[in-house]
């Protein structure tokens, strides 16, 4: 072997940006000997790096490969020694590649020295591509992996509320009773309550990526097929509705599995209030747009239009979305670092999943019995938000929309606020615990006090205001409870989330349907009291057994 020492060779390449077109090596032919002899560094598209060799004698070649992504490249040279008569020659090599890899540069490292072995090394730099990026690749990637959650969940929404609009019309058309409009409404949950442990189980086992991808192109078509349901019959309309359910229902388990691989404690609750925020959006999208679509095309374009819109986000989420950080080969060495910390091995997929120490945490059941209690408050306020403002303050249809906006887009604002307060209070060593139950007790006692002042209120823009404000506070639930499975068991978060929103899940479809049932024999004041109890008692199961700690390794 040459003798120990380094020397450093400065090149410049006699070449244009052009034939630095994304760059890849071949194979390795040979084991390394055990030590990482080459590096680079430097930006390509000023035509010079540094390339380091520790005793090293031979050929460096540099191989293009145009089928790699424009956005970051990945450099890989290959060192052959050239003394010894058994080792490969650059031409044996070169036949070797494919047809679309050229090499870049040919070096000759040789410091003086002889070699009696001959070896195969490999290195690799990332470089900077020679085009300008776009804004979009300016964002840290585990931001962008946010921002597309963001987007899916503003469709889930846009596509779930559409129907608590297009129910009216639908009602009208079909004559249906509270109660027919209460099962159609709900059977929407039952499939969803199928898919949550099965989402948060695939999601965890085989990435998220996958189970979010194929949960917005079922969902989508299963909106598309609404209008064509309606007309076949009742049965039909549930089962397609269930349909849409089961897509929906893995949103939430694989995008919680995604953020607790790409995003570190100190950004957990801001990323998962910007992801959330989206469902709010689409919500205020939702019931801002639908009553002008079925104004001027009728109630079934609401379902084609927007669920057509799945296909567009569908074409970006499979070119820039990965499961982990660990699969994405575009990724900084940086953000990568920091993205991992320590924590390593809580970033990639899972095997056997541990069900009895999961269901013997005294915190998991607090999730569970909590996701409950909050669920119905929220779900009744989804669905039955526009009848309440049509039946109680005597809007019309354009008009129940548009109000119907408001105290989503107040959601919307208030869980990246929450987000923020979290984050910054988890960043000067406050307890993460202390930060849930008080973000979470907001989330509940909140709700809770403004829908109990709706009896005593006559006028529809008192009644508005108190519904922005009870679900604006709801909002710091995101910081609370939704964020606490990433806390308590972060490489189980799909699961975890699974667990608690099948709860969730149960209390949509059972306060959904027994609202309208209420509502048949009662008042809405009756609706909104058993939703306030119910916040009560998830305020003291939270503030008793949750905790912030990991729990579950």
């Amino acid at each position: 072997m040459a003798p120990e020492g380094s020397a450093l060779v400065a090149m410049s390449a006699a070449m244009s940006c052009g034939q630095l077109h994304r760059l890849k090596g071949m194979q390795q032919k040979r084991k390394p000997a055990g030590r990482e002899i080459l590096f680079f560094h430097g930006n390509v598209c000023s035509k010079s790096f540094l390339l380091g060799s520790r005793g090293l004698e031979g050929k460096l070649v540099l191989w293009t490969n145009p089928r790699l992504r424009p956005s970051r490249r990945k450099m890989v040279a290959y060192c052959w020694g050239t003394s010894s008569p058994g080792s490969e020659s650059i031409d044996q090599l070169e036949s070797e590649k494919k047809s679309n890899e050229e090499p870049a540069m040919e070096i000759n490292t040789s410091n003086g020295t002889s070699s009696d072995e001959s070896h195969s090394f490999t290195t690799t730099a990332s470089v900077e591509d020679d085009k300008p990026k776009s804004w979009f690749d300016r964002i840290p990637k585990r931001w962008q992996i946010v921002a597309l959650c963001f987007f899916a969940f503003l469709l889930c929404n846009m596509d779930r509320v559409n129907m608590s609009i297009a129910i009216l019309p639908m009602a009208s058309e079909f004559h249906w009773n509270s109660t027919t409009v209460g099962l159609v409404q709900s059977s929407f949950f039952w499939g969803y309550l199928l898919t949550q442990i099965a989402g948060g189980v695939w999601a965890d086992s085989i990435g998220g990526k996958k189970v979010l991808g194929f949960g917005v192109i079922w969902w989508s078509v299963a909106t598309v097929l609404t209008p064509l349901a309606a007309k076949l019959g009742l049965p039909v309309l549930f089962a397609v509705r269930a349909c849409m359910g089961i897509g929906e229902g893995v949103a939430m388990p694989a995008m919680n599995n995604l953020l607790s691989r790409w995003i570190p404690v100190t950004e957990r609750s801001r990323s998962l209030a910007l992801v959330y925020s989206g469902m709010y959006l689409g919500s205020v999208t939702g019931l801002a747009f639908s009553p002008a679509l079925i104004h001027k095309y009728n109630w079934p374009s609401v379902f084609f239009t927007f669920g057509s819109l799945g296909a567009v986000w569908f074409t970006f989420w499979q070119k820039n979305a990965y499961s982990s950080p660990a699969e994405d080969l575009t990724l900084s060495e940086e953000e990568k670092n920091y993205i991992l910390g320590d924590s390593a091995q809580e970033k990639v997929a899972i095997g056997e999943i541990p069900w009895g120490q999961l269901l013997s945490e005294p915190s998991v059941w607090a999730l569970i019995v909590c996701h409950f209690c909050h669920n119905w408050g929220t779900f009744i306020l989804l669905t039955w938000m526009p009848t309440y403002y049509n039946q109680v303050l005597g809007f019309n249809l354009m008009e129940s929309g548009m109000f119907s906006v408001l105290p989503w887009l107040t959601m919307a604002l208030s869980s990246n606020l929450g987000g923020w307060i979290a984050d910054n209070l988890v960043k000067r060593g406050v307890s993460v615990t202390l930060v849930r139950k008080v973000m979470q007790s907001i989330g509940f006692l909140g709700p809770a006090f403004f829908l109990t002042q709706l009896s005593h209120i006559r006028s529809p823009s008192g009644a508005v205001l108190c519904m922005m404000a009870s679900q604006g506070l709801d909002a710091f639930s995101q910081s609370g409870l939704y964020s606490n499975h990433q806390d308590i068991g972060p490489r189980y978060a799909g699961v975890l989330l699974g667990l608690s929103n099948t709860a969730g899940v149960l209390a949509g479809v059972i306060g959904t349907a027994a609202t309208g049932y209420i509502l048949q024999h009662g008042t809405w004041d009756d609706v909104f009291k058993v939703a306030v109890a119910l916040y009560l008692v998830g305020t003291v199961v939270w503030n008793l057994f949750s905790t912030g700690e990991r729990v579950i390794d």
